[in-house]
């Protein structure tokens, strides 16, 4: 299959991002849907947050209209089983419209965390359902061949946890449209190297979405530098795409691709970032007793931000590191055993978090105030321990 059929589809996905978020400004500032401020918030400005209301429909839209004008007008051979591909891209369209929906019920009215992770588990559902699981661990923690009873729930279990963690570390301008970008772009990068077109379809598409909605997030447009915020229905349908990629690259299945050794490690290098962020937050809840759901400003990108240094600084050392993990593990997989590069993915990230992140100040108790003897003069001293 030419490369041509995945770029173009790449830039028409590009050019109807372009052409679909500034109508979408210009609705959502005539009927003054923005963005609530609050401490937590990185802007103190107005802005709205319906951007990601343009993914979905151009992924899927510019998805099956590919597919079509390529099997149907121009009759391409896909090189592939279509009765055991097409269940998984069908479900990952009707996962991705329930997500849409949702979110911008949630963008636009707010729904509770509960319902929210119920359809999330649906949605994850979907995959498993369609075939499609993590079905070999290549050796990691010295595990071959899974077993479906403990494959799906681990495969609901990724899905779930990835959707929370692209949508959690959407909190810089830039920053989760750059980082489900960058794993995009290496995940089809890496399904072209297979032959698995279709995926590198997918994957290019969710690409060009998402390069016109991160400049304009990032720098705004217009003499007034509008800008617009992706919301839930942008880094719901976002994490629910990568972690679809993720999943099929990483499951060991020849109607998809080759195997190959190293798949799962390569393929959630790209997720190490906002998961290992989420675990780290969690974590941190945990430990000071606070509920785990709720939100705190103990992130990566709040803490960069701490030590100093500017928006869109954070932005761009959280994406070179995203990049780091990408570009080390597909060095690293063809030299070094699995389980040592993941002890080695660990340990990096427990060093960048040591040297570049501020810790957080602990509040200090209350002194202790002692009375001491009354002297002459009336008064009572008092000392401080």
């Amino acid at each position: 299959m030419n490369l041509l059929y995945i770029l173009i589809p790449a830039l028409v996905a590009m050019l109807l991002s372009r052409i679909l978020i500034p109508l979408i400004i210009l609705v959502t500032y005539k009927k003054r849907l923005f963005d609530p401020i609050d401490l937590r918030k990185q802007h103190h400005k107005i802005v709205p947050r319906l951007g990601g209301v343009a993914f979905a429909p151009i992924q899927c839209c510019v998805l099956v209209v590919t597919l079509v004008a390529i099997i149907k007008i121009l009759q391409i051979d896909l090189n592939m089983q279509s009765w055991a591909i097409l269940p998984y891209i069908m479900m990952l369209l009707c996962g991705l419209v329930i997500l849409f929906i949702v979110g911008i019920g949630d963008d636009l009215i707010g729904i509770d965390y509960k319902w929210k992770f119920m359809v999330q588990l649906v949605v994850a559902s979907f995959l498993p359902l369609s075939g499609l699981w993590v079905n070999n661990f290549y050796g990691v923690a010295f595990i071959e061949e899974v077993s479906p009873w403990i494959g799906i729930p681990f495969t609901m279990f990724v899905v779930v946890l990835v959707i929370n963690a692209v949508n959690l570390i959407d909190g810089l301008d830039g920053l989760c449209s750059g980082v489900v970008a960058v794993g995009c772009a290496v995940l089809g990068c890496s399904f072209i190297f297979y032959g698995a077109w279709l995926h590198a379809l997918f994957a290019f598409i969710t690409v060009g979405v998402l390069i016109p909605f991160f400049f304009i997030n990032v720098f705004g447009m217009t003499n007034r530098r509008r800008q617009i915020f992706m919301g839930d229905t942008g880094s719901m349908t976002l994490g629910y795409s990568i972690a679809f990629l993720a999943i099929s690259f990483a499951m060991d299945n020849t109607y998809i691709k080759p195997a190959s050794e190293g798949a799962i490690v390569l393929a959630f290098s790209t997720l190490i970032v906002p998961v290992f962020d989420v675990a780290r937050v969690i974590y941190i809840r945990w430990k000071r007793r606070k509920p785990l759901f709720k939100p705190d400003r103990n992130h990566l990108h709040h803490f960069l931000l701490e030590k100093g240094l500017r928006h869109r600084s954070a932005m761009i050392a959280i994406l070179s590191l995203t990049l780091f993990f990408c570009v080390f593990n597909m060095l690293a997989i063809k030299l070094i055993n699995l389980n040592i590069i993941i002890i080695a993915d660990i340990l990096l990230w427990c060093l960048f978090i040591k040297s570049f992140i501020v810790k957080q100040k602990r509040t200090l108790a209350e002194p202790k105030i002692v009375k001491s003897e009354l002297p002459a003069n009336g008064k009572i001293l008092k000392k401080i321990y």
